[in-house]
């Protein structure tokens, strides 16, 4: 089998978000996805990686992976190189799992749970598809049905009653963001802190310990603020709290974990195995938090999950960005041993996700069933597709 074209599709309705379409032999074609710098990208995509996937054979995926994530500058960022290779390296394993006709979870080393837990990230039906993230404050209405970012903030308690309906038992939130400002916050006031915690209590005093809390920071904090965000959370008794600390020294997460009594995750944002590596052997995580479309793809994610898992550390893959990024998090959760729960954003998969691709993986009475269907199992919508808005640039192989 040849790989004929690339494809890339950027959306400026969700101008973060980069499809990678991998044209093949046979009518086959491999969709992967990657977000945050698309124009950048997309440039790289076609410059540099088109040329090089002329001469390969597309599922020699240790070779291309090896090769893309080792590029002269970027190796150890999830920058444009990274996110790049990140891209391709989904759209091969879902042009794998097509070409075998089986799902890709099979095709990683197959079932090792048979249901997998989710948590919902309390995101609204916009949040993170273009330019930065939304703040917002106490007392915003929420517009939509789903906008759960609008509902913590005003009414938490209420919102966790309502995923509780829904069959979700954790949820996550992040409502001392505010605090941060336009820059990372080096100290925070007691009395600020104190007023941010209030929806951490709301959903305690709704639903007790029947929901889950995790908590998000952005990396927005710096060592002092943090800790005093981990004090006043502590008597809640959270899952984790995520990425606390600006990340550009794993010791310095390490010495936060050692001065906090409440479990510490990162990060998303981290690319390549080496630097979860520095993080892992410093003891500074309790869960390690990766994203296929940033680490580096599946085929870097799995040997990030080895890696935790030889340190005794859980995995729970990051999706709060696309559809192909979060079905391919849910075939990564459902073939590795240590993950213990999926990222999911109801916001999404009822919405923009659902408007861009069929055959999405749904959670049910908050659990996720073995996706089926070859390769991720999504197929675009052809209204999506057709949109003349999309600014689509090919390069044949």
């Amino acid at each position: 089998m040849r790989l004929r074209a690339l494809e890339t599709i950027r959306d400026p309705q969700a101008t973060n978000l980069l499809w990678v379409m991998l044209r093949a032999d046979e009518g086959l074609t491999g969709l992967g996805e990657t977000f945050r710098g698309a124009m950048a990208v997309e440039a790289h995509l076609h410059d540099q990686i088109a040329p090089y996937l002329r001469d390969r054979h597309p599922f020699d995926l240790e070779r291309i992976s090896a090769e893309l994530t080792r590029p002269y500058v970027g190796a150890r960022s999830s920058g444009t190189e990274i996110r790049a290779a990140s891209a391709v390296d989904l759209a091969l394993w879902d042009l794998f799992g097509k070409a075998k006709d089986e799902p890709v979870w099979r095709l990683l080393g197959g079932l090792v749970h048979d249901r997998m837990a989710t948590y919902n990230t309390c995101a609204g039906p916009g949040y993170n598809a273009s330019g930065g993230r939304r703040a917002v404050a106490a007392g915003d209405a929420a517009a939509h049905r789903y906008d759960d970012q609008s509902a913590f903030m005003t009414d938490a308690g209420a919102l966790a009653r309502d995923l509780l309906a829904d069959g979700i038992t954790a949820m996550k939130i992040w409502p001392f963001d505010p605090l941060a400002g336009n820059i990372r916050a080096s100290a925070l006031k007691k009395a600020d802190v104190a007023r941010a915690v209030t929806p951490v209590a709301a959903i305690r005093d709704a639903v007790g310990d029947e929901m889950e809390i995790l908590i998000e920071c952005h990396g927005l904090f710096e060592p002092p603020a943090a800790r005093r965000i981990a004090e006043a959370v502590e008597p809640y008794g959270i899952f984790w709290l995520e990425d606390p600390i600006r990340l550009a020294d794993p010791a310095a997460l390490a010495d936060f974990r050692r001065n906090v009594r409440v479990p510490v995750t990162a990060s998303e944002t981290w690319a390549g195995r080496a630097q979860f590596l520095d993080a892992l052997r410093l003891n500074a995580i309790d869960y390690a938090m990766l994203d296929v479309a940033w680490c580096g793809g599946l085929t870097e994610a799995r040997k990030i999950a080895a890696l935790a898992d030889a340190l005794q550390r859980p995995v729970a893959p990051h999706d709060c960005t696309g559809p192909v990024t979060y079905a391919a998090s849910v075939h990564l959760a459902f073939a590795t041993p240590n993950c213990v729960i999926q990222e999911s954003v109801r916001a999404y998969y009822h919405g923009w996700y659902a408007e861009m691709v069929a055959g999405l993986p749904l959670p049910a009475a908050g659990l996720f069933a073995p996706p089926a269907g070859p390769g991720f199992g999504l197929t675009s919508t052809p209204e999506y597709l057709t949109r003349p808005e999309l600014v689509r640039r090919t390069t044949l192989l």
